[in-house]
Order: structure tokens, then sequence, then C-alpha cells
């Protein structure tokens, strides 16, 4: 059963078929976008339920529904949770945490012998405790804090090694790495913090191997962004633009071998999150038109965005293959920077865009249905991706 299509997906469609003008089709916009008919007017059934125009269960209503099932599950998890916890801290494995407990009770008259037997706590040790709540080693512990605070309250800018040094001056022994324990968990550093780089940030290391590089003869890296089918090699970048209510950032993930934009997502930040959608928006469009996308290599640049740990989950959870190019090195992304500025020159700069909702229709109108589906390419054999990848998923369903 194929999946579904992303919901950032369908909203887009929506938007579109809803600005539609006049004289326009759902049928046309439907088949733009490469889906069935009965499928927008299902999608736009649904839009209507949820803005309130129309009597149904709406999207949020059914996920409140859902969540509530997943909440009670969870607490009834949690429930027997506490319940091996208790049996557990009932067997004397730290009867020290439970020692407290049978003196409050003892308070409220309820006797000791009593509390033992239900909690199955020996009453001798209780008592031994109870003449002698701090141990020696916690005892040694605290003055050997005490001491390194008072060190660190007369020479704040003291790191520990200084700190553990004063201590021990004092009389005070121990070991350099207790003093470190010590000091991470009381929060007691220099007040000299750490000498930043003459730039600011640094560029983060690659968290991938570049796997589309190839060095040549004379050394000199190359990048060759050729595929012999689809979802072998994918490139992803974001790229942003102004509007009067603020930037608006997309970020796309395109096909080496037809050119084709599998999956995008856009939004008013450049979070990690968007480079995870865009990702999770490629994987669930080409499962959706039965691929299989294990293998594939996701190739990006450096950016935050691209070596955060979401967006290594996601790439570790579709299992692709994560490619990374070089620091200030356009050319090693060359294929998706230039569609990045054909989109510049037909969307973005052909005029001043008002809101972020009439930029983010006009995006996705082009890609979807210009560039898709009406742009022919020379490298293509002058078809647009979507004939180039029909004609090809044709002749390997013949082939075999």
């Amino acid at each position: 059963m194929p999946k579904p299509y992303p919901q950032e997906f369908r909203d887009d469609v929506v938007r579109v078929a809803r600005a539609r003008e006049a004289g326009v089709t759902l049928a046309q916009i439907a088949k733009d976008f490469g889906v069935h008919e009965m499928t927008l007017n299902k999608w736009m059934r649904q839009a209507d339920i949820d803005d309130g125009n129309r009597p149904g269960t709406t999207r949020a209503e059914s996920h409140e529904l859902r969540d509530a099932r997943r909440r009670i599950r969870l607490l009834e998890q949690e429930n027997e949770v506490l319940r091996r916890a208790a049996a557990y801290l009932s067997q004397a494995n730290l009867p020290k945490r439970l020692f407290p407990l049978v003196t409050q009770l003892a308070t409220e008259r309820i006797s000791v012998a009593l509390t033992c037997r239900v909690l199955k706590l020996c009453r001798q040790q209780y008592y031994r405790w109870l003449a002698s709540p701090v141990t020696p080693a916690e005892w040694d512990q605290a003055h050997r804090a005490n001491a390194l605070f008072d060190a660190h309250r007369d020479d704040p800018e003291f790191g520990y090694r200084y700190l553990y040094e004063e201590a021990s001056a004092a009389g005070v022994s121990m070991s350099a790495r207790t003093a470190w324990k010590l000091c991470s968990t009381n929060a007691w550093w220099s007040s000299f913090g750490k000498k930043r780089g003459r730039n600011g940030k640094k560029p983060g290391p690659p968290v991938h191997d570049d796997r589309l590089a190839t060095t040549d003869e004379h050394g000199v890296t190359r990048h060759e962004f050729v595929a012999d089918h689809p979802n072998e090699v994918w490139l992803s970048d974001i790229t942003e633009h102004w509007t009067n209510e603020g930037k608006l950032y997309l970020c796309a993930v395109k096909d080496v071998c037809s050119g084709r934009i599998v999956g995008y997502s856009i939004s008013d930040r450049m979070k990690s999150s968007l480079a995870v959608a865009a990702l999770d928006s490629a994987v669930a469009r080409r499962r959706s038109d039965g691929a299989d996308v294990a293998g594939c290599i996701i190739h990006t640049d450096r950016g935050s965005q691209f070596r955060s740990r979401s967006f290594v989950h996601a790439i570790n959870r579709h299992g692709l293959a994560g490619s990374m190019g070089r620091v200030g090195a356009a050319g090693d992304n060359a294929a998706m920077e230039s569609f990045f500025a054909l989109l510049q020159k037909n969307v973005l700069d052909r005029q001043s865009w008002a809101t972020q909702e009439e930029l983010r229709i006009a995006i996705v109108t082009w890609i979807e249905r210009t560039y898709h589906r009406r742009r022919r390419q020379d490298r293509l054999g002058r078809l647009t991706p979507i004939e180039f990848e029909t004609i090809m998923t044709t002749a390997v369903e013949l082939a075999a």
C-alpha cells in the first residue's frame, strides 16, 4: 500500500487550488501536481472542515483523540513502572533511600516495626542509620567541597586545578579527579571564558564523507553530478528570500538523475527541522510512488542544519548514505545551486512579495507546474523531469 503524501505538500496543493484563477479547473490543478482529482477534492473537503466551513471531524480533533489514547497507554505503562519500582526498592537494594520515609511515618504514629515489615527493611540497619545518618565518606566529601568553594570564592578566576592546589595547601587532601568532579557538579568554573576565533564561529566538522568527490591525476578535486537511475543520488540545500513579512526559507531535495525536486519544505525559520521535513517529504513522496530509497546518497554542504543530530538521525532512519562537501566550496553542490539560480530568476526576482503566503504559493506552483512538467532540459533529451522518469520507469518495468 503506497504511503500518504506529506501534510505540507497537501496544504500547498490546497492553497494553490483555492487561489486558482478564473477558468482553471480542479482537474488541471490535480494534473499539475501529479495527484488524482478525487484526491484533491478529498483534501479540499478536509481543509473546509478544518476551517469550520463544513461539518465533520477536524484534523485537530482526530489528532487530539489519537493523542489522548496514546497518553492513556503511557499512563498505564508509567503505573506499571512505578509498581515495579516500588517492588524493587522494597527488596532492600537501596534501603537508605527509604529510611527517611520510616522516620516520617514514625512521627505520624506508624510504628517502625510495621513500616519495616511492609517495606521489607531491616530494623537494625534503620537504627544504625538513625544513629549516624551521615557516613564518614559523605562527611569527607562535604569537607572537600567546602575547601574548594572557599578557594573559588576567594579567587573566581581559578580553574579546578588551582582550586585543587589551594585546597591541598589548606590541609584538605583529594585527587585532581575528585576536585574536577566536585567543581563540575557545582559549576565552580573560572570566570574567564574561552577565547573565540577572530572571525567568529568556525565551520563545523563534516559529519559525513564526500561521496561524490573524485581526484584527477593533477590532484584536483572535482564533483560529477551524474546518476544512472533515480534515487541513487540526491542533493539538498537551503535558500532564502525577503518578503514584507520577513524572510521565507526553502529547503529542497533534488534527484540528480532526472533533476526532479523530490521533496521540499518551506518555513519562516531556518532550523534543522526544516531540513528534516524536506528529507522526510522526499522519502514519503518516493515511497508513495512505490520506489525504494534505501542506500540513496544525500549530498549537502556543511550548514549547521545538515550537521544537526536530528538530520543525521533522519538519514539513518531512512537508510540513506550521507555525503558532505567542503567549506566555502559552492561547486561541491553546483547542481543544486543551478536550480536555486533558476528559481531566483523565474520566481523570486520577478516582483516584490508582500506576504509569505503569496511567495509560498508562487514557489510551489513554479516547482510542480512549470519546472517538473513544462520546462524541458537538454541533458534529459529535451524532456521534462516527469516525462524522463516516466520513460525510465516504463523501461525498467518492461525489462523486468
